[in-house]
């Protein structure tokens, strides 16, 4: 976790873009990203250097040359003069990111960066940004990924093309229940800023540290063959790739594709695990759309072409835990209704996790539900798990306050001591509890309906009333005790 100390001088930056002109939040992160970028370019030149003098050996495929110092930022930063500063970013050192991707060093990075604009206004801008930024230690890389996550935390406004941001309890709790393994190839095909992907990664981290690290094979294959994400926005994609490698994930792919175009149709059979939160809130011409999704669901809805595509390019044995919609969960449409019932035949449906309305506020009020499912192309289903979310620790307004952690006030601890259960004891739960399975067939005859109320019974508690006579003796007597006090006041007054 960061500091208060950290998270205040963030919010001095932040302050010090708007106050110079910067107003849209994505152009603040932007500028910062590529700040950050700069300054993490140095930061590995300069491990090659200690690593070179220790071992005698050349600087293995270096960043800079000698001829290029100019542009590390532990050079300029010293320069003293905000418009020499302001000059040598502007005109040397953001040419240099933009063609950095011929080094093939950190090419992840350098192709998302090929487009950078450098649109601080003033040199005074810039100057202070790089001191700030320079006084902030980034040593550490859980602080690194932090400071980057607590920034993204301030966009508070929805972006284009329905994108919003998962929050960031709802990723660790969908994470933790899928639990990623070494070996697993985990794919979000809507990627945005990479926050599941960053999840998934630190969670290996934490709990698999020694067999992701274990030789110089599982090193590369954590870095670079692990994480696939994939964004048709610029601006996120370099924002995500940042954020992947400020948590340490130095080579990751996060690739510039619209996931639902026929361009990309080739991908299939192919990832273990599918981590997503997609649009879902808009509408595709069936002529852009891959003619192999459309083969699988006749629409025009994003959400459902999302889900196929979920089938479509997890491998058979591969997990996934999405975010959807209500309405996937109940449409009546033919494409709803289909899809719905091969996720049940035709894979494996594990689970539904019904949220709150408020849960992504304050960008959207639709309910949503998490849809856990592993992919068979053979059946499985045999129960399927419903857990009725009521509250996920914060307040259910546009503000989302931090409430206290209780099963009251979060109920996430509870989603996934139930959810590692599901086997066990949540067989024999009752409908009227939190928490219950489904048997396949009854889903099926409901026509394949998803929605917790469909299965959830509620309990009315009797409430009994008195007769109208008793009610009516009751008016009486009040009445008379009111006179009586009436008659002893008009005396007292005589």
């Amino acid at each position: 976790m960061i500091t208060g100390t950290i998270k205040s001088q963030i919010d001095r930056i932040w302050d010090a873009f708007w106050s110079g002109g910067i107003s849209n939040p994505m152009e603040v992160i932007e500028q910062l990203t590529y700040l950050l970028f700069i300054k993490r370019l140095d930061d590995i030149q300069t491990l090659k250097e200690k690593k070179a003098n220790r071992t005698g050996q050349p600087i293995e495929s270096p960043i800079f040359t000698p001829e290029q110092r100019q542009l590390r930022w532990s050079v300029f930063k010293d320069l003293g003069d905000a418009s020499a500063i302001y000059r040598t970013v502007g005109e040397q050192v953001f040419p240099f990111i933009r063609n950095l991707g011929g080094t093939g060093e950190n090419s992840t990075y350098a192709r998302h960066m090929k487009d950078a604009r450098f649109t601080i206004p003033t040199p005074a801008l810039l100057a202070k940004v790089v001191d700030m930024v320079a006084g902030i230690p980034m040593d550490d890389r859980d602080t690194k990924g932090d400071l980057y996550e607590y920034m993204l935390g301030k966009i508070a406004t929805a972006g284009q093309n329905g994108q919003f941001r998962t929050p960031r309890h709802i990723i660790q709790l969908m994470v933790d229940m899928m639990a990623p393994q070494p070996g697993d190839t985990i794919c979000d095909p809507a990627c945005g800023s990479a926050g599941f992907l960053v999840a998934a990664a630190e969670y290996l981290h934490k709990h698999h540290q020694q067999t992701i690290y274990a030789d110089t094979a599982s090193t590369r294959q954590f870095n670079e063959a692990t994480f696939f994400g994939f964004d048709f926005d610029s601006t996120m994609l370099r924002i995500g790739s940042m954020n992947m490698l400020l948590h340490g994930i130095e080579n990751p792919q996060i690739e510039n594709r619209d996931s639902l175009s026929e361009h990309h149709a080739g991908v299939e059979d192919k990832f273990s695990l599918i981590l997503a939160n997609p649009p879902f809130a808009g509408s595709l011409d069936y002529e852009a759309t891959a003619k192999d999704l459309q083969a699988m669901v006749k629409t025009k809805k994003t959400e459902l072409l999302f889900l196929a595509l979920f089938l479509r390019i997890m491998k058979n044995g591969g997990r996934a835990a999405v975010i959807v919609p209500d309405g996937v969960l109940f449409g009546s449409s033919k494409a709803h209704k289909t899809l719905r019932q091969m996720l049940v035949e035709d894979h494996k449906l594990d689970g539904i996790v019904s949220m709150p309305s408020g849960v992504f506020k304050p960008y959207a009020g639709v309910s949503t539900a998490i849809l856990l499912f592993t992919k068979t192309s053979s059946g499985g289903t045999d129960k399927v798990w419903f857990y009725d979310m009521q509250a996920d620790g914060f307040s259910l307004d546009d503000k989302r306050n931090p409430l206290p952690n209780e099963h009251a006030t979060n109920n996430l601890p509870d989603v996934l001591m139930r959810w590692q259960q599901r086997t066990g004891n949540e067989t024999t739960r009752f409908r009227t509890e939190q928490s219950f399975c489904v048997p396949k067939a009854e889903i099926a005859a409901n026509g394949y309906d998803l929605s917790i109320n469909r299965y959830k019974e509620v309990v009315h508690e009797v409430v009994e009333y008195e007769s109208p006579s008793t009610i009516l003796a009751d008016l009486k007597e009040l009445e008379a005790e009111i006179m009586a006090g009436m008659v002893e006041l008009e005396g007292m007054l005589k």
